[in-house]
């Protein structure tokens, strides 16, 4: 099959978007490559459509396990066997899945990176017939890159050993990022990479930035003036909840989401949103990624994000069926001041982030010289509380000792609800139990679950519950009442960070901390976040330009519906560039050109101009900066 009929027979497209097709080609032909997309660009499908278009089975490293069970659930969903290994499963779940990856026939295995150097999956390297090795969120290999993972490190050692091309994606690498991406992950022989870009502009989304003191009453006004589907985002939860309780009270159908839900409030929030149950949702940034909802008119920022990487991701979730949507970010002097506090608590001093790294085995019971390979239930929350630390500075030295390979830090992991009868086979047909569901319910178990009766093994509440034709509240009840019957040993489904030791815990002054490599990562957080600061203060430069030029693409037109290039002055600058751009194409391809010519240029072009434009192309050949006109 071709790559549009596998496209055709799987998601029922007739063609591609964009780059896709040439990523795909690329890896087709066995090169490596980095394809650097947008936000709703399609980037799994770039490897998605190789995959199933090669023998063996394409390893997927990502660090978002959200959207590893999302993808993994999708795929299946069209008949593709996928599965997938992540931060919280036990060693049996972990084997169990190695084995199926091995030997059962499946296409995409998902990999949290912190397993790619575990001894288990290590040793399943030359079972695995691997096609493809496939970097998801490339941009965490690179120190540089706003979310460096350490774990990702270990991508370079795996090209040593397995002999498969390389798909990265990312949709927010600047030209610095994406260089050390490619060395990061060249082969050993030095092979180079295959770098395809798609273009970043979003002609349909209008970027808009407003000084505002009353927040609240911009943001009614928002969604009072724009209509559809809408994502507000915030920092802080207890924000999160107290804007959706003011939307609600407006009489705006708004909901709020956060890492703290439990995730069968989550899933049902986010179904709501996506079919259309709920108008907005009121977010962090744990909500979106993977979400592919087309129709979201307006994205609102009421705090700064960190980065531009974040803001440009956060925004491109708006307007992705092609219509007019807006990404609006309200600031004001708070923001200011608080960019500054969150500088200031993600550096701490290298003193304290060892401290913290001795607190924290302190409060695991890991004594001097144990702990490698541990797997541990981490609480932040009660960990600052029991040492009067400052919740913000303690997690940014905790992320810092994950960046300098002490251990993995995966908040807010969804682990499944776990059973095991214990009960032996030949005695369940002699048990009694007080209903049929239970009956039911038992057989489940018993036909879904091969090895039950010798593990703890994860139980898919969605689908047991289904199949038994209840709701998952009362699948609860039932899995309760059956342990309460001493059937079976019921783990309820748990939502914990956790926190896995790379090795055993050393010893005061021991802890490798790289003072250098703190300095540079502390000046370019400042530079970045600066970035965002220029962002939002600047009053000349179309936004989206601004944007641009931060991912490396230097050549382009304003976009003409920015708050900016709607202004006065800013209008007549995007005027200037436009008419710059559009003549030197015209002079270069026709030796001169006509006042007919841009006129037409301008009918053919989606952008909003200065009604006096033909004024100021006059002016500007008066002043030498383009060359003369026929009328």
């Amino acid at each position: 099959m071709t790559p549009r009929e596998v496209l055709k027979e799987y998601w029922g497209y007739d063609s591609f978007r964009s780059v896709q097709e040439e990523v795909i080609n690329a890896a087709l032909s066995g090169k490596d490559v980095l394809a650097l997309m947008p936000t709703g660009g399609g980037k799994s499908v770039c490897f998605q459509v190789p995959a199933l278009m090669s023998e063996g089975i394409a390893i997927v490293v990502t660090p978002l396990i959200s959207l590893m069970k999302d993808q993994v659930r999708n795929l299946e969903s069209r008949g593709i066997r996928a599965l997938s290994i992540h931060m919280g499963m036990t060693r049996r779940e972990v084997e169990l899945a190695l084995n199926n990856a091995a030997y059962g026939g499946y296409k995409f295995l998902y990999l949290s990176p912190e397993r790619l150097s575990t001894r288990l999956f290590q040793g399943y390297l030359n079972q695995l017939d691997i096609s493809y090795i496939v970097v998801d969120e490339a941009h965490c290999i690179s120190q540089w890159g706003y979310d460096f993972r350490p774990d990702y490190l270990q991508i370079g050692k795996l090209r040593k050993v397995v002999d498969a091309p390389v798909i990265a994606l990312t949709a927010t690498a600047t030209p610095e990022v994406a260089e050390d991406i490619m060395a990061r992950l060249a082969r050993p022989d030095g092979s180079p990479f295959t770098l395809l870009k798609s273009g970043f502009e979003r002609p349909n989304l209008t970027y808009v930035v407003r000084k505002a003191e009353d927040k609240s009453g911009q943001l009614l006004n928002i969604c009072s003036g724009v209509p559809g589907s809408g994502i507000v985002y915030l920092r802080n939860r207890r924000k999160c909840e107290e804007v959706a309780a003011f939307l609600t009270a407006s009489g705006v159908s708004a909901s709020f989401y956060h890492a703290g839900l439990d995730p069968l409030t989550r899933s049902e929030r986010q179904a709501a949103w996506k079919g259309g149950g709920t108008r907005v949702m009121v977010c962090t940034n744990a909500f979106g990624m993977g979400i592919d909802k087309p129709d979201v008119r307006f994205v609102v920022h009421l705090d700064l994000p960190d980065t531009l990487e974040a803001y440009f991701q956060e925004a491109g979730r708006g307007g992705r069926d092609g219509r007019r949507s807006y990404a609006v970010l309200l600031w004001n002097g708070n923001d200011m001041r608080r960019m500054k506090q969150v500088e200031a608590a993600a550096f701490p001093s290298l003193e304290y982030i060892e401290d913290i790294y001795h607190k924290l085995h302190i409060f695991s019971q890991i004594p001097y010289d144990t702990g490698m390979g541990r797997q541990i239930r981490f609480d932040l929350e009660e960990f600052a509380r029991t040492y009067g630390l400052n919740r913000a500075s303690a997690h940014h030295a905790i992320k810092y000792l994950e960046r300098e390979d002490h251990l993995t830090f995966s908040e807010d992991v969804d682990i499944d609800t776990q059973v095991r009868i214990v009960v032996d086979r030949t005695a369940l047909y002699d048990i009694d139990l007080p209903s049929e569901q239970l009956h039911a319910l038992l057989d489940a178990l018993m036909r879904g679950y091969p090895g039950i009766f010798s593990f703890t093994v994860p139980v898919k509440e969605d689908l047991l519950a289904h199949s038994l034709g209840v709701g998952i509240p009362y699948l609860r009840q039932l899995l309760y009442q059956l342990s309460l019957e001493h059937v079976i040993r019921y783990v309820p489904a748990d939502h914990s960070s956790v926190v896995y030791i790379h090795h055993d815990r050393l010893r005061p002054g021991n802890v490798q901390l790289s003072p250098q490599r703190y300095a540079q990562l502390r000046e370019t957080a400042h530079k970045r976040m600066q970035a965002m600061v220029d962002y939002v203060t600047e009053e000349d430069e179309c936004r989206q330009g601004f944007l641009l030029e931060w991912f490396g693409q230097t050549e382009s037109e304003p976009c003409g519906t920015c708050d900016v290039c709607r202004s006065g002055a800013g209008l007549e600058k995007a005027t200037r560039s436009w008419l710059e751009v559009t003549v030197g194409g015209l002079v270069e391809a026709k030796g001169s050109y006509s006042l007919e010519d841009v006129n037409a240029a301008y009918a053919a072009s989606r952008i909003r101009l200065s009604p006096d434009y033909v004024a100021i192309l006059r002016a500007m050949t008066d002043e030498g900066a383009l060359p003369m006109y026929t009328e």
